[in-house]
């Protein structure tokens, strides 16, 4: 009998096979699986999902982004290129709800696993395939990476000081996380599909147009005046200003945002000076615009004579927004991340190491996601999974064991 807890979870008796690498494909999954969904995370027998050595290795071997981003699964292992491999991916497929997948394209195509044969076999199944660069177009068949999405989907161009080297904004990886979370939204609008139809579908999604549905109104920009946008650094913004990255007394940094007037009067006032805010100096937005670099000096060099502390202390006195650019050092003692939760620590069973991990999003009112457990083990749920969903028993399992199948 299902846990009560888990019954209630949204995704409660949908089961997921994971059969993709690293982060993009497998992030849909990990969501999926923290609403409620069972999933079987499906691996090489021999070192598993490359995510297990990408990151700070832990005492069990798996590294600590395998410990966080495969929490909630079961891992089972099928040599994808064995014949009898296949056959039991297969079998695993007529009672799975959800695929998820990043090999290049035609890749599952050549080991007879393709969506034809997929949909053949389960007309309900919703497919999610992840790639660099989609099904189709010249460059489908290209290696794809996040750090190499960033840059062809347009936003490293965008970061860094005027004229210098473009830099990779934030994580390496932010392309994988932001296609996993296109990808989710992708499959519960084809689980909504198949609720109103029956029929299942596949989503093809990549790594460029995720990062490239993000940059706001660069493409009209461009396509109706023929604007370029450049690198102008932390604290240059072509709509709004202050809007950028101001450094303290004490060595720290803070963020300011002033979108509109109203903002820019609050800061002002934050900086006892509100005269800055009247007509006749930078009260209106396009004004400070055709002063930015004065209006920046002003707010710099106030920040510059405060510690964080003090100007954050002064902005949110006068409600001007304002936040510290945090390290993870900073986010480990910030109130308001320990007021939402935001860190989860989860012990590791065999270790008896106690792991921090960031929480289940979004946050639903009735049915919150779970984590119920760490990345798992390689093969961990092997013989669980070929027992209880497909009815082998010992001996074939010993079998396909033997054959180095699982």
């Amino acid at each position: 009998m299902k846990d009560e807890t888990e019954v209630k979870l949204p995704l409660a008796g949908i089961r997921v096979i994971d059969v993709a690498t690293v982060i993009a494909a497998p992030y849909c999954a990990t969501i999926l699986g923290e609403f409620g969904a069972e999933v079987l995370k499906v691996e090489h027998p021999v070192g598993g999902d490359a995510l297990r050595r990408f990151g700070t290795p832990t005492q069990r071997g798996d590294t600590l982004t395998w410990l966080s981003e495969a929490r909630n699964k079961k891992s089972v292992t099928i040599d994808l290129r064995r014949l009898e491999g296949v056959q039991l991916f297969k079998k695993l497929i007529e009672k799975t709800d959800i695929l998820c997948e990043n090999f290049r394209p035609g890749t599952l195509e050549k080991w007879g696993l393709g969506w034809e044969v997929l949909h053949e076999i389960n007309p309900k199944l919703i497919m999610l395939r992840v790639t660099g660069y989609g099904q189709n177009g010249p460059y489908k068949d290209r290696p794809g990476f996040a750090r190499v999405a960033h840059a062809v989907g347009g936003i490293v161009y965008l970061a860094g000081m005027p004229k210098g080297t473009p830099v990779t904004p934030g994580s390496t990886t932010l392309g994988d996380y932001m296609t996993g979370l296109y990808g989710c939204i992708g499959v519960l609008m084809a689980l909504h599909y198949r609720e109103r139809t029956g029929r299942g579908q596949f989503i093809d999604a990549a790594l460029y147009e995720s990062v490239f549905r993000c940059t706001d109104e660069l493409a009209p920009a461009y396509g109706m005046y023929g604007v370029v946008r450049e690198r102008h650094g932390p604290s240059f913004n072509d709509f709004a200003c202050p809007y950028g990255h101001f450094p303290t007394k004490d060595g720290k940094w803070v963020a300011i945002a002033c979108a509109t007037d109203k903002l820019f009067g609050r800061l002002a006032k934050a900086m006892g000076r509100p005269e800055l805010a009247s007509s006749s100096t930078y009260g209106e937005q396009k004004t400070r615009l055709e002063h930015r670099y004065d209006v920046n000096e002003i707010v710099r060099d106030w920040c510059g004579s405060l510690t964080r502390e003090e100007v954050l202390a002064r902005c949110n006195a006068a409600r001007a927004p304002a936040g510290p650019l945090n390290n993870i050092a900073d986010i480990f003692g910030n109130r308001q991340f320990h007021a939402r939760r935001n860190l989860v620590a989860i012990d590791e069973p065999e270790t008896a190491e106690t792991v921090i991990v960031p929480s289940v999003i979004p946050k639903l009112s009735k049915t919150p996601g779970q984590i119920k457990s760490l990345g798992p083990k390689l093969g961990e749920h092997t013989t669980e999974v070929l027992t209880e969903i497909l009815g082998l028993d010992d001996q074939q399992i010993a079998e396909l064991r033997a054959k180095r199948v699982i």
